[in-house]
């Protein structure tokens, strides 16, 4: 018997801060249960400095990531599309989850600030693996 694991979706305008943290903390406390994508509407050059040095106070180590591009077939292949601040850029399929988080965006921002985000960030991804019946890795 094969069991399909639930694919997450997180997409926000520069795939370069919020999605990358939160796309991060799923794949780092949801192990390999479940499948993670990241993308951006406008995709960054490159992921902020701020946002990677957060994420290594962490433990999670996120300085090989690149922002990608939102495709149709990334959000058709989710079953949960959680968006943070991308407006109607985001396709809409019929039969997928769609979550708003309303986050501060961290672009510009030092890692003072981004701390905070961050840990929100954690707080609403450890409650989606609940929702999905995950229980999150040590």
């Amino acid at each position: 018997m094969s069991e399909t694991k639930p694919s997450v979706l997180f997409v926000c305008v520069h795939n370069a801060g919020r999605s990358q943290m939160a796309a991060a903390f799923l794949t780092h406390l949801g192990t390999d249960r479940v499948q993670v994508r990241s993308a951006g509407s406008a995709p960054a050059s490159t992921v902020n400095p701020a946002v990677v040095e957060a994420m290594r106070e962490s433990g999670i180590d996120i300085s090989a990531e690149a922002p990608k591009i939102l495709t149709t077939e990334a959000v058709q292949a989710s079953d949960v599309v959680i968006t943070m601040g991308c407006g109607d850029a985001c396709p809409y399929f019929p039969g997928k989850r769609y979550l708003d988080w309303q986050l501060d965006d961290p672009a510009g921002q030092g890692v003072a600030a981004v701390r905070p985000i961050r840990d929100e960030i954690e707080q609403r991804v450890r409650g989606l693996l609940a929702e999905l019946g995950i229980e999150p890795a040590a």
